[in-house]
């Protein structure tokens, strides 16, 4: 199994921060974000650890990675505007093998070990879900339903009326055959970004199972959310929480 880390976007929302420091980089709980990730993949069974960048971040990442089994891939572009997506950038890496997929501002408190195990046990692809328990909250993200053995039935993104509170998180475990299949998604001309625009596709084709994790989750889109984030890795790490978020 390979693991691949998804960074190559421009977190917009988070300007003028990313202007000068790409978003996975900023400091969260007095690390940068992405080396939480690079913890967690160390539970899995990942033979090769990959990360998928653009050419404007490109030797950042390439000195984050010095002294690290990581290998940094730069897709070649520069701005938001002609960027590959999340769904280009895993074909453009075009790793031959079973992979986890994991977007690098996807903080949670869950064990990518236990996840390995489940998919394991399942035998198809499958995606890390949270119920927020909130039908106005789920509006805002990818929502899945499933049927008595957690098999995918349905994923719509941002959906006006969920038919659940089961949220997708931004963590893929992908069966080698059904990486195979991105190459077709993307020449049947369906859209690069937003990976579960993938996992919609796919879990018509091809069993996706859900796995539901508990605790703290957090998908850092945009500034409330990135200090509420570094706080909660300072108070774990027993740092000072802060008012206002500072890279520094």
């Amino acid at each position: 199994m390979k693991a691949l880390i998804l960074a190559a976007g421009y977190a917009t929302r988070l300007r003028p921060l990313t202007d000068s420091i790409p978003k996975p980089l900023l400091p969260v709980g007095g690390r940068p974000m992405v080396d939480w990730i690079l913890d967690s993949l160390s539970e899995t069974s990942a033979d090769e650890i990959h990360l998928v960048t653009n050419g404007r971040f490109a030797e950042d990442f390439e000195r984050w990675a010095r002294g690290k089994d990581v290998r940094v891939h730069n897709d070649g572009t520069t701005t938001n505007d002609d960027r590959l997506g999340a769904i280009g950038d895993i074909d453009f890496v075009g790793l031959d093998d079973d992979l986890l997929a994991i977007a690098s501002d996807n903080l949670f408190d869950y064990s990518l070990a236990d996840y390995e195990s489940y998919w394991r046990v399942k035998g198809g692809s499958a995606l890390a879900v949270h119920d927020v328990g909130d039908l106005e909250l789920a509006k805002k993200y990818g929502v899945v339903d499933v049927d008595d053995d957690d098999r995918i039935t349905a994923f719509v993104e941002k959906p006006a009326a969920p038919p659940t509170t089961l949220c997708a998180t931004a963590t893929y475990l992908y069966r080698r055959d059904d990486v195979a299949l991105v190459s077709t998604y993307l020449a049947e001309g369906n859209p690069p970004d937003q990976p579960g625009n993938f996992v919609a596709w796919l879990h018509t084709r091809s069993p996706v199972y859900a796995y539901r994790f508990s605790g703290d989750w957090y998908d850092i889109g945009d500034h409330a959310q990135l200090l509420e984030a570094d706080n909660r890795m300072r108070r774990r790490e027993g740092l000072p929480e802060r008012a206002e978020y500072s890279p520094n």
